[in-house]
C-alpha cells in the first residue's frame, strides 16, 4: 500500500503538536491529608495550589507545559511517607516533589530524593536535622527550621533576670526545637531552669506541668514557660493547673488560627512566630488574604502562607533554568532569592535553607476576631538570625 506523503507529514506534524499540547511539569505533594496533622497538611496544599497560580499569573503553566500536582498522604507516618515519595519518583515520575508536614517524615524521605536524584523541596516540617548530616544535595529546607524559631522567640523574651522552664514533645521535632532555643537565649541574660520532653501523644499534663512549676516557683523575677508543640496545644491546661499561684506566665509560639482562641487568656504575652496572616506588609500577602477570604472565607494560616512560598519558589526556579533538569534547578536554586508572602527568602547555597523574616509578636485579646491578634512588634530579619550551617552531604 501507498502512503502519502502529505498525509504522512501530516501526521508527523499533528503528532509533534500534540505532543506538545500535552507536555507537562508532574509535581509530587506529598503530605498527611487526614490525621492529628491533617490540618496541617490541607494548608500545606492550599497554599501550594496558590503560589503555583500566583506565580503563573493563573495559567499553571511555565515555559509552555502545564503544572500537574500528584497528590499523596503520607498519613504522617515516615514508611508510608517514603513510600509514597518512591511512588512519586518512581511509577508517577514527577520532577520533583514537595512535602511532608512531619519532621519524622521528612527524615524517612531525604534518602529517598537521593536514590531517585530528583529535587525534594522540604515544607512545612522544621527540624534542622532536616538540612543535617542526613541531607543530601537534592533537599531544598523551604520552610523555616527549629533554630530560627529558637532565635526569634529568644529575641522576643530572653532577657536578664528571666527564668525560663521548657516544655516539649520527645521526637526531632521538639528536641531540636528545645536545644536551638536554649541555645539561642546565651548572651540575652535568661536563663533555662528546666527541659520537660513528654511523648507527642500525651493529654494529662499533670505530672509534667507540676514538674515545670516547681523548677519554676522559687525562682526570682521573671518565671516562663516556653512550649514547643505541633498539634493541640497544651497551654489551656497548664494554665488550668493556676501557675498564677507562682507568678509563672508564658511565652508563646505561633501558631494555627485554630489554636489561638487559647491564647485569648494571656493578653499581653509576647513570643515570635513564622507567620500571622496581619503581620507582613507586601503585595504578594496581600494578595494571598484577599483571594483566602474569597475562596474559603476565612484568612490564610501559618502553613498556607509557607505552601504559597514553596509554590513560587518552584514556578521561579523552572523559569530561570528553562526546565526540569534536576542539575540545572540545583544550579538556580543554591542562592536563590524569591518574593513570598513573609517578603524575600533565600535559600543558602551552603546547606539549601531557606533564610526569612520572624515576628516577634504580643497577643492582643479583639473582640472583633475569634482567636487572639499576634499584633506585630516587630519583624526579626533574616540578617539578625545567626543560623548555623547545616552538614549536609553534598
Amino acid at each position: 500500500m501507498k502512503i502519502n506523503k502529505v498525509t504522512l507529514a501530516v501526521g508527523v506534524m499533528v503528532t509533534a503538536l500534540s505532543t506538545a499540547t500535552f507536555a507537562e511539569i508532574k509535581i509530587g505533594h506529598i503530605y498527611p491529608s487526614s490525621g492529628a496533622l491533617g490540618a496541617y497538611g490541607k494548608q500545606s496544599h492550599d497554599g501550594l495550589m496558590l503560589g503555583l497560580e500566583y506565580a503563573t499569573n493563573g495559567t499553571m503553566m511555565v515555559n509552555g507545559e502545564k503544572i500537574v500536582v500528584i497528590e499523596k498522604d503520607s498519613q504522617a507516618n515516615p514508611e508510608v511517607g517514603r513510600s509514597m515519595l518512591e511512588e512519586a519518583y518512581a511509577d508517577d515520575e514527577v520532577d520533583l516533589a514537595i512535602g511532608p508536614v512531619s519532621s519524622g517524615v521528612a527524615m524517612a524521605m531525604l534518602p529517598v530524593a537521593e536514590e531517585y536524584e530528583k529535587i525534594l523541596f522540604v515544607e512545612p516540617a522544621v527540624a534542622d536535622s532536616i538540612t543535617g548530616a542526613n541531607s543530601n544535595k537534592y533537599i531544598f529546607h523551604s520552610a523555616r527550621n527549629s533554630t530560627q524559631d529558637a532565635i526569634a522567640s529568644a529575641k522576643a523574651v530572653g532577657k536578664p533576670g528571666v527564668s525560663i522552664a521548657v516544655l516539649a514533645q520527645d521526637y526531632a521535632f521538639g528536641r531540636d526545637g528545645a536545644t536551638a532555643f536554649i541555645n539561642a537565649l546565651k548572651g540575652t541574660g535568661a536563663t533555662v531552669v528546666h527541659e520537660e520532653y513528654v511523648p507527642t501523644t500525651t493529654t494529662d499534663f499533670t505530672a509534667s506541668g507540676q514538674r515545670l512549676f516547681d523548677a519554676l516557683k522559687d525562682k526570682p523575677g521573671k518565671k516562663l514557660i516556653y512550649t514547643i508543640w505541633a498539634g493541640g496545644n497544651p497551654l489551656a491546661k497548664l494554665q488550668a493547673m493556676n501557675p498564677e499561684r507562682y507568678d509563672i506566665e508564658f511565652a508563646l509560639a505561633g501558631n494555627i488560627l485554630a489554636a489561638l482562641p487559647a491564647y485569648k487568656q494571656f493578653p499581653g504575652a509576647e513570643g515570635a512566630t513564622y507567620y500571622y496572616y496581619e503581620n507582613p506588609k507586601n503585595a504578594i500577602n496581600d494578595w494571598l488574604v484577599k483571594e483566602h477570604y474569597k475562596r474559603f472565607d476565612s484568612p490564610p494560616d501559618m502553613f498556607t502562607a509557607g505552601g504559597m512560598s514553596v509554590g513560587i519558589a518552584v514556578v521561579e526556579a523552572i523559569k530561570k533554568a528553562g526546565g526540569t533538569d534536576t542539575d540545572d534547578l540545583i544550579n538556580v536554586l543554591e542562592g536563590m532569592s524569591w518574593d513570598t508572602p513573609k517578603g524575600i527568602m533565600t535559600f543558602r547555597a551552603e546547606d539549601h535553607q531557606a533564610l526569612q523574616s520572624m515576628y516577634h509578636f504580643k497577643v492582643v485579646v479583639d473582640d472583633a476576631y475569634e482567636w487572639a491578634r499576634l499584633e506585630l512588634v516587630r519583624e526579626i530579619p533574616a540578617s539578625e538570625m545567626d543560623v548555623p550551617i547545616g552538614d549536609m552531604k553534598k
